[in-house]
């Protein structure tokens, strides 16, 4: 598997992206980049019609202590004067996607956290609480595979992780991030696509600018073959692409719905 040098040409192509959300998956890119050596720093996601959500994590009321690093969703985004981001609708194809979160270091009594999946109109669709990892890294969290929770094709749909700041039954002060995805068609060009690409899907995934599958394949992959330098590089170009480099050396500590 040459995956080398992968992300970096994906980079490229990505700057071409229109300016308006989109709801179709966009066309892969034929033409070979010439510079390869040329990288982005921030991917290029449109603005255009995206609803407010909060990529790093603020306390929800006064009670939380002060955390050397923030809470935060591995999501595209860009930060505001409010410190909150825009989310730039991230994509996916599946019906049960996984969502990613940062944990910093947390004080021993901050273990509870909860998971809220909700329509756009914010009707919760499924919500669970959460056992933490006793150490700082990132978590997965997958809708169960029940036709209850499974997203429908074009709808937007909004997610919260929430880590409490004590006992979730005696306190309501959490730290929180909220994070869009929009579930897009899997064409018969795509599935094609991804089925060449097999086992790095990643790679056609951020293409067609479909990120959430993007992240969640390249981090099983990296969760299977943790020796991999290649697998490491191209996480660290993805995380680089948006502004989360700073996590690309943390660990995966923890993966919920399909196992802990």
């Amino acid at each position: 598997m040459k995956l080398a040098g992968v992300i970096p040409v994906i980079l490229l192509c990505l700057a071409s992206y229109s300016p308006q959300v989109q709801a179709q998956v966009a066309q892969p890119v034929k033409n070979k980049i010439a510079n390869t050596q040329n990288r982005l720093e921030k991917l290029n996601f449109p603005r255009s019609g995206a609803p407010v959500g909060r990529r790093q994590g603020g306390a929800r009321r006064n009670g939380c202590p002060d955390l050397k690093q923030p809470v935060t969703a591995l999501v595209p985004g860009e930060k505001t004067v409010n410190d909150e981001a825009i989310s730039f609708l991230a994509l996916t194809v599946s019906e049960y996607p996984t969502f990613w979160v940062y944990l910093p270091d947390l004080p021993t009594n901050l273990r509870s956290g909860e998971f809220v999946f909700q329509d756009e109109r914010g009707k919760n669709i499924y919500k669970t609480p959460l056992k933490l990892p006793d150490r700082s890294g990132i978590i997965g969290i997958t809708l169960p595979q029940n036709p209850q929770y499974a997203l429908k094709q074009d709808n937007k749909y909004q997610w919260y992780f929430k880590v409490y700041c004590g006992n979730p039954e005696n306190t309501s002060d959490y730290y929180y991030v909220k994070a869009w995805v929009q579930k897009v068609a899997l064409t018969p060009n795509l599935e094609s696509q991804l089925k060449a690409a097999k086992p790095g899907e990643y790679t056609v995934y951020a293409v067609n600018q479909i990120w959430q599958d993007a992240v969640t394949n390249l981090a099983d992959m990296r969760r299977t073959n943790s020796g991999s330098s290649v697998l490491a590089r191209d996480w660290n170009d993805l995380l680089t692409a948006v502004g989360l480099e700073e996590f690309a050396t943390a660990p995966i500590v923890g993966r919920y719905g399909l196992e802990r």
